[in-house]
């Protein structure tokens, strides 16, 4: 696509909405547009490796990746895989996620139990 459709807001939104892979091809400025990289999480959370190191340590929006999918937490900051939070969230979506964790978290009893809770 054109250089000036992959920085327009609107045009990348729109695209993302329909298709979260859309989010690979926008410009890097539009990878830190936390409307932009919300609308591309919820409809795959993997698409939070697209998104700018910024929004990787933001919350609510690794919360909502990994509510859509567990695995997600692999591409979450660090500072995330160790919040209770969020990898329950993780491991409440799929057990793996329960590898992606802060070793602190994968020893705990709520979060392990919620893992095999979830296990296939």
């Amino acid at each position: 696509a054109d250089m000036t459709l992959k920085q327009d807001h609107e045009v990348v939104l729109a695209a993302v909405s329909q298709r979260w892979s859309a989010l690979y091809h926008a410009d890097w400025s539009l990878r830190d547009d936390r409307e932009i990289v919300m609308a591309a999480v919820c409809q795959d959370g993997k698409s939070l490796q697209y998104a700018s190191g910024t929004l990787k340590k933001d919350f609510d929006l690794v919360l909502a990746a990994v509510q859509q999918d567990g695995e997600a937490l692999w591409f979450a900051d660090a500072s995330l895989k160790g919040n209770p939070e969020v990898v329950l969230a993780a491991v409440q979506q799929t057990g793996r996620a329960l590898r992606l964790a802060d070793a602190s978290l994968r020893s705990d009893f709520l979060t392990v139990l919620a893992a095999i809770q979830q296990a296939p």
